[in-house]
């Protein structure tokens, strides 16, 4: 039994598709699937928040506004998965309700939730499951052969019609409409919905049922009809006893201009001799004479302006009438925006806002009015009260009224004339059109019967039906097309009709639906019960007019026509003008396809665009993501959790990507001109073949293999087919032959799966070849098209395919009498419709020359226009399946036995660190035209690929240099074969598993090396990272992608060096500060790094090992109670960093609380590399090195007393040798405790002892030996540190588990760690804190005029140079995080926010406030100029924003906000930078710092350890919290 098949589809923080494109089009449900809709556990969106959606639930039926509800439930580190299974066909939406999130203000005041928000819907679309005499037909092998029903003749002889068109190789008939005609015998003019032509069909709906059983039946057919909702015919009879159906001046009074126009132009056509206008128009001159009645007789004499414009004198009458009254005084005015003397124009618009009536539509006559009783107001603003007893106030308020009102109708004429101008424009070029024009009807003399004007309105007749309605309602409007089609033309928001903009079809009254069945209950019934009967006579529906039918009717239509039948195929032409238009139909009516048609193409050029667009994707694509979720199925139950509904057994995961709108690509449509008049009879057989070997739903119409000279007349035509012939031979006129075999290809390519395509245009010359991406079988066709006549071979190249066999199929080309005679004679033909003389005729084959890897195609000299080759094509050897299967099988089982060290061999290494394991000759691979892979090992590859693959870029450099040679693969393999030569054992699986492969994929042809190439590469990375990821706790296992990917910086960080090791004489992984600069030698382990990165790349994720050498190696070198930052290897640490012993310190007490047992660390012996409490340095190679041993308890008590008793020594080998920036002073280091208040200070201003470490280098801008950041005095993260060790410490000996309890001073006093702490502790908040109050100053101490911000901390006390006490620096947040009690919450919750607004970027903090004045954002630490502050970047770290701190920022936004999804959703947002950097890194890492606002920095390390390690270390502490 196959695994479940799983579509995965991610959403973004706002609930939309994380797809890269718009539309989403799924498979039909041949077996039901399941759509798997991801959301990270923490977005914004998952607060008290539900997923809606209306798909049905097994069993039962689908409503479109029944929607069901699944329950959102947050988690921080985990992806909400929710299962909706897909077992039914149909178009179907989802939406997402939730609570808005507050502000980081609100965070801390209790939850109210200010009501749900709802998300935008967003929608997509499963396939209809089409299926002939029970087996299944794919949309890509549908070939849709359209007739007129009318032109079959009776039903009776429908069968050898049927017969014939199956023949050729067609799968599905699409007939007009076949109901009963209206007036103009139009089959879309219908006069009867309920009703079929009694003609045809004598026997009503029982011929209907039984011809389209026969065809699927007997001829593998099924049928496709119009269904035509948007208007009937103007002489349907229910017309009558239903007006209310269409727009009338009752239902829509604003078409009574339009109207009164229309009779109007009526009347004066049928006077225009009595006027002295022509009726004969043979020129220009006569039209323009004849436009001049039009302007003196209709437009003037109409008074259309009395439509647009106030009654001024009757408006003013009534609003004096009120005004006397003293109505003025009796309805509220709104005054706002009213002042005494405002312009004459501005009286006007407070008129028109307040008192206009009518102003939004026009509607009849002087509709446009003021409220007399606003008015009346308005003047007793003006004029005061009036006084009946002065006349003349009264007349002086009515003439300022009267000038107002005059002013208001300005605008209204200058409508009117804009109007009029259109009208008179229209007017004139349709009349220029219908009998001037070379290329239009040239109707003749304006009569009555043949009017000058094409009618807008259908006038009902006067009889006992139509007696009982209001002669209003008898003038329906006709339905038309205007450019702007799929607007509501006949509503009250247009005037089109009005304008004259509509192409109006006079044989149809344009029904009017409203906006529910409740607005007109006859209509829509009437049209349920059409669509019922379509439904159940038909396989699928083609939407007439769909532009402009109403999408809610649509939707409503379509909705009751799938409960009849649930596959309903559902297709439309439109002529939205608009790609988004166009996907919005298909997205809320759920259509199949969208008709297309070739012959819209003016040249070869944008033919062979149009099958490019229809065609597939390009050969040699790349297959998207598949995964297999576990390697067996087991029966066994899980214990690990399911977050909503997610599933744990085995299944088939495809990522859910954008589909492009699926077409339904007809080399004719029934309505559009044939080959024959657009371009030549010739081209009909290379239009035909390029629109057959497409990747879509394909369409002909009957006619076109017959070479029909012309575009038929649907509405005035009286013949009927042609009988067809008895079978299809070389005898059949036209193109049967060939279209039968291109048709039955077509079918065979779409069912079996041939999906990619190239396409080639030179010249006349389109050539298409479409093979299976799994097989290599494929077609290929030559077609010479013929848009101009001609006997010309034409320019076009010979055609080498490589490693690829050719053999001929065909070749053939089209011989037809184009000429006027042969049109005449068949137009004249009075009983049938036939098709001009044309038959095919074979033509030379193209030359096949075969010269072994290659294969050369050549059209012969006589291969004219109108001619086409069919060849054959495949590659030998080649099984594309069984090759597939074979590269992606037996991976997890190849990297079983790999360790973590093997694994960073296989995925990372960067240039330097590639260098180092290969005696400095091998590095990182280049590819020409593209440049260094960052990485040596996979993940250097997939960096590259994923992107190509996602975009299926195959113009890739890349791409181009697989096909151009094997050199990648050669590389690959045989780096993993060097490294396992040189010892590295575990590699051996991973090396024999890609080469077993890669020489499997040797063979293939160079074009498709690519994607082979690809899938293995592919294969091995997702092995070896799932590999990676079974070392890392269950929590990251579970854990978001963003959580897996912070995790393996842990991977890509620790690594086996031979240049440097945790030990001088023993080669173990270390971790890297960053890569590539901090990757190799004595640059690449250094102690603050490490310590603060342990926690997140080795701890939290399960690493304890790892830890506990690193542990155990810094704490052998232990020196001065510090240990170095920069440790070489224990060969020659050097001792300048202030700060790394107190991460070192924080790291054993995290060590000691999360690995279980860690508590035994403490009393893990180490040797030392120096003598332990002293001072002398000598060489690891000195006897004394590692002489003597101490426990880590030991070195813990030993960095504590030593920085009590203080200290100050000169770094060993100091100097140039050591640090060629530093002056002299800046190598003496030391710290002093400060037992007034606790605190250590220490440094000085010539280094700079703490993380913010950028040492002056310019010697031209004099800054060379000047830290950037001395941080002297006593750094807040330090107090910290201090007081989480000293607490750590207090409750150890409580629980004696340690064995000291107190310390000396260098005055000889004992303090214990319990009174350091609560002296720290006392003091904290008087030392750093900095109070939003002035009136508050005397509780701290602090000198309010060097005070830049309030509300905040101090970045350290007691600096050298005070103001830098009071910088805004990110570093009091690794304080809050360790040492939370220090802290007063509401001060440390009001920092957080000012830190928010003030330092956090879109990934990191900034490193100064931007309002200091030493603020330098920009770091380019090559520059040398004769800026002190950044020049050789000692602007490092003052300004720039680093990523590392904001982890310690959102730790302490957790830990002093309320334990709730809130303050988890808040945090969640803030990493999103993080999140979009590190999926986009082709590092796969997180950046070292950025410049502002997240500026790319060019000098910064593209992933930095501890970039990554405190986010996981704010993941770990986050899981923590129960909800």
């Amino acid at each position: 039994m196959s695994p479940p098949l799983v579509y995965l589809l991610p959403l973004t923080d706002t609930g939309a598709p994380d797809i890269a494109g718009d539309h989403i089009g799924l498979p039909p449900p041949w077996e039901p699937y399941t759509l798997r809709i991801a959301i990270e556990g923490a977005s914004s969106i998952t607060r008290n928040g539900s997923l809606w959606t209306n798909v049905p639930a097994k069993g039962e039926n689908f409503g479109r506004n029944k929607f069901r509800e699944f329950k959102l439930t947050p988690s921080f580190s985990r992806t909400l998965q929710i299962d909706v299974p897909i077992a039914v066909p149909g178009t179907f939406c989802y939406y997402i309700t939730y609570d808005p999130l507050p502000s980081l203000k609100e965070l801390s005041s209790p939850t109210n939730p200010s009501g749900a928000t709802r998300t935008d819907t967003h929608w997509f679309t499963v396939a209809a499951r089409l299926s002939v005499n029970g087996g299944p037909l794919a949309l890509d092998s549908l070939s849709c052969f359209s007739v007129v029903s009318k032109w079959l003749g009776p039903v009776s002889k429908w069968d050898g019609y049927m017969k014939y068109i199956a023949e050729k190789g067609y799968n599905m008939v699409h007939f007009t409409p076949m109901m009963h005609r209206g007036e103009s015998n139009s089959p879309y003019s219908i006069y009867d919905q309920l009703a079929f032509d009694p003609e045809a069909f004598p026997n009503g709906t029982k011929d209907v049922m039984l011809i389209v059983d026969r065809m699927e039946k007997q001829h593998g057919l099924l049928s496709l009809t119009d269904v035509v909702w948007n208007h009937t015919a103007h002489n349907s009879l229910w017309l009558q006893s239903h007006p209310e159906s269409g727009y009338n001046l009752v239902t829509a009074p604003w078409l009574e201009a339009a109207y009164e126009l229309d009779t109007a132009l009526l009347d004066f056509g049928n006077h225009l001799e009595a006027l002295g206008s022509p009726t004969e128009l043979e020129t220009k001159e006569d039209l323009l004479k004849l436009m001049d009645g039009v302007k003196t007789h209709v437009i003037g004499a109409l008074k259309l302006w009395e439509f647009y414009v106030v009654n001024v004198e009757a408006a003013a009458g009534a609003v004096i009438e009120a005004y006397i009254s003293g109505k003025g005084n009796s309805k509220p005015i709104d005054t706002a925006g009213y002042m005494s003397g405002l312009s004459l124009h501005d009286k006007a618009q407070f008129l028109i806002k307040n008192g206009l009536k009518g102003a939004d539509t026009l509607g009849s006559r002087y509709s446009r009015t003021i409220d007399p009783v606003i008015g009346a107001a308005f003047l007793t603003l003006e004029c005061g009260n009036p006084d009946p007893k002065k006349p003349k106030q009264v007349e002086e308020a009515k003439q300022a009224l009267i000038k107002v009102l005059d002013e208001i109708n300005l605008p209204f004429y200058k409508e009117y004339d804009l109007d009029c101008s259109e009208i008179l424009e229209q007017i004139y070029n349709r009349i220029t059109y219908l009998r001037l024009d070379s290329n239009g009807p040239k109707m003749g003399k304006i009569t009555k019967e043949s009017p000058i004007i094409e009618t807008y309105f259908t006038r009902l007749p006067k009889n006992e039906i139509t007696a009982q309605h209001d002669p209003k309602s008898l003038a329906l409007a006709n339905n038309g097309w205007i450019w702007s089609n799929v607007a509501d033309f006949a509503g009250p928001k247009s005037r089109s009709y009005l304008r004259r903009e509509v192409i109006v079809w006079g044989d149809c009254v344009k029904l009017r639906f409203g906006d529910k069945p409740e607005d007109n209950p006859f209509l829509w019934q009437f049209m349920v019960d059409y669509t019922k009967l379509m439904a159940q006579c038909f396989h699928g529906f083609r939407i007439d007019n769909c532009h402009s039918t109403p999408i809610h009717v649509g939707q409503y239509l379509l909705d009751i026509a799938r409960e009849v039948r649930e596959d309903l195929y559902v297709v439309a032409e439109l002529f939205t003008g608009s790609e988004y238009e166009d996907r919005k139909f298909v997205e809320h009516l759920g259509l199949g396809s969208l008709v297309r048609e070739a012959m819209v193409a003016w040249g070869p050029g944008e033919l062979s665009r149009l099958v490019h667009r229809h065609g597939g994707k390009p050969i040699g694509s790349f297959r998207q993501e598949l995964v297999v979720k576990g390697s067996t199925v087991s029966s066994a139950p899980s214990s690990k959790p399911k977050v909503n509904g997610a599933s744990d057994s085995r299944e088939v995961i495809k990522a859910v990507t954008a589909s492009p709108i699926h077409a339904l690509f007809m080399d004719c449509t029934h309505d559009n001109e044939t080959p024959t008049q657009k371009r030549t009879p010739q081209d009909t057989l290379p239009n035909g073949a390029l629109v057959a070997m497409c990747d879509c739903g394909i369409g002909s119409v009957m006619g076109y293999d017959e070479i029909y000279p012309k575009l038929l007349n649907l509405v005035t035509e009286p013949r009927i087919y042609y009988p067809p012939p008895e079978k299809i031979d070389e005898t059949t006129a036209g193109i049967g032959k060939v279209k039968s075999l291109l048709n039955r290809i077509h079918t065979e390519m779409g069912k079996d799966g041939f999906t990619e395509m190239h396409v080639h245009h030179e010249g006349e010359y389109v050539t298409v070849h479409r093979v299976h991406p799994k097989s290599h079988k494929g077609y290929f066709l030559i077609a010479h098209t013929a848009f101009g006549p001609g006997d010309h071979r034409g320019d076009f190249n010979p055609i080498t395919v490589t490693g690829t066999k050719v053999k001929v199929i065909g070749s053939w080309t089209l011989v037809a009498d184009g000429s006027d005679e042969e049109k005449e004679k068949v137009l004249n033909e009075p009983d049938y419709l036939t098709g001009l003389p044309a038959k095919l005729a074979e033509a030379e084959s193209p030359k096949i020359e075969d010269h072994g890897t290659t294969t050369t195609i050549t059209v012969p000299e006589k291969f004219p226009p109108g001619s086409i080759a069919l060849l054959e094509t495949w590659i030998p050897g080649t099984d594309g399946e069984s090759l597939a299967q074979f590269v992606t099988s037996g991976a997890e089982e190849a990297f079983a036995n790999t360790s973590l060290v093997d694994l960073n061999f296989v995925l990372y290494r960067c240039e330097s660190e590639e260098k180092d394991s290969s005696d400095n000759r091998d590095g990182c691979y280049n590819i020409p035209r593209y440049g260094a892979l960052v990485y040596a090992g996979l993940q250097g590859w997939w960096s590259v690929l994923k992107e190509v693959i996602r975009n299926n870029d195959l113009a890739h450099p890349i791409c181009q240099h697989l096909r151009d040679g094997q050199w990648a693969l050669d590389y690959i393999v045989g780096r993993l074969e060097k490294l396992e030569a040189r010892g590295n054992k575990g590699l051996a699986g991973p090396a024999k598993w890609l080469k077993e492969r890669f020489d499997r994929i040797r063979s293939v042809p160079g074009f498709l090396l690519p994607r082979y190439f690809a899938l293995v590469v592919q294969t091995a990375y997702t092995a070896a990272v799932e590999r990676a990821t079974s070392f890392f706790t269950e929590d990251i296992q579970e854990g978001t992608a963003f959580l897996k990917g912070l995790s393996l910086v842990s991977l890509q960080m620790t690594g086996l060096m031979d240049s440097t090791s945790l030990w001088p004489g023993k080669k173990v992984a270390c971790m890297a500060a960053g890569l590539p600069h901090f990757s190799h030698d004595y640059m690449r382990c250094w102690g603050r790094d490490v310590f603060i990165s342990i926690r997140g790349l080795y701890l939290a994720t399960g690493r304890y090992k790892d830890a506990k050498e690193h542990i155990l190696a810094f704490g052998s070198v232990l020196k001065h109670g510090m240990i170095p930052n920069l440790l070489d290897g224990g060969r020659k640490p050097r001792y300048n960093a202030r700060d790394s012993i107190w991460f070192y310190l924080q790291a054993v007490q995290d060590y000691t609380k999360i690995v279980p047992n860690g508590i035994e660390l403490l009393q893990q012996k180490v040797k030392r590399r120096f003598l332990p409490s002293d001072d002398t340095w000598f060489n690891y190679d000195d006897p004394r090195a590692y002489s003597r041993e101490s426990t880590i308890a030991e070195i813990v008590q030993e960095a504590l007393e030593r920085h009590a008793l203080g200290f100050e020594f000169l770094e060993a080998n100091a100097g140039p040798g050591l640090d060629r920036q530093m002056k002299w002073e800046g190598f003496t280091v030391g710290v002093k405790p400060d037992w007034a208040t606790g605190i250590i200070k220490g440094g000085s201003q010539f280094n700079c002892g703490t993380w913010m470490d950028k040492m002056g280098e310019s010697e031209r801008a004099g800054n060379k030996g000047v830290p950037g950041t001395p941080r002297d005095g006593a750094a807040i993260e330090i107090t910290g540190l201090l007081y989480s060790t000293l607490k750590w410490v207090t409750e150890l000996k409580k629980e004696k588990l340690y064995e000291w309890d107190s310390a000396k001073t260098s005055e000889g006093k004992v303090i214990t760690f319990g009174m350091w702490a609560d002296l720290l502790k006392k003091n904290f908040e008087k030392l750093y804190y900095v109070p939003e109050d002035p009136a508050e100053d005397s509780k701290y101490s602090i000198k309010p005029e060097l005070i830049g911000r309030r509300g905040i901390y101090k970045d350290i006390y007691g600096g050298g140079k005070e103001y830098e006490d009071y910088q805004f620096r990110p570093n009091f947040a690794i304080a809050m995080t360790v040492a939370p009690d220090l802290f007063v919450p509401k001060h440390a919750i009001r920092c957080l926010e000012i830190a928010d607004e003030v330092l956090r970027g879109p990934t990191g903090m900034a490193t100064l406030d931007p309002t200091d004045k030493d603020y330098r954002p920009y770091y380019r630490n090559s520059e040398d100029s004769d800026d002190f502050a950044t020049s050789k970047g000692r602007n490092y770290h003052q300004g720039p924003e680093w990523l590392w701190p904001t982890g310690f920022y959102l730790r302490a936004l957790l830990t002093f906000s309320p334990p709730n999804i809130e303050t988890l959703q808040q945090i969640n947002l803030r990493m999103d930078g993080c999140r979009k950097a590190i999926n986009e890194s082709p590092w796969a890492g997180l950046t070292e710092l950025t410049n502002k606002n997240g500026e790319i920095c060019y000098d910064s390390c593209p992933t930095q350890a501890w970039s990554s390690s405190c986010l996981i270390d704010l993941c770990y502490d986050a899981a923590k919290i129960k909800l």
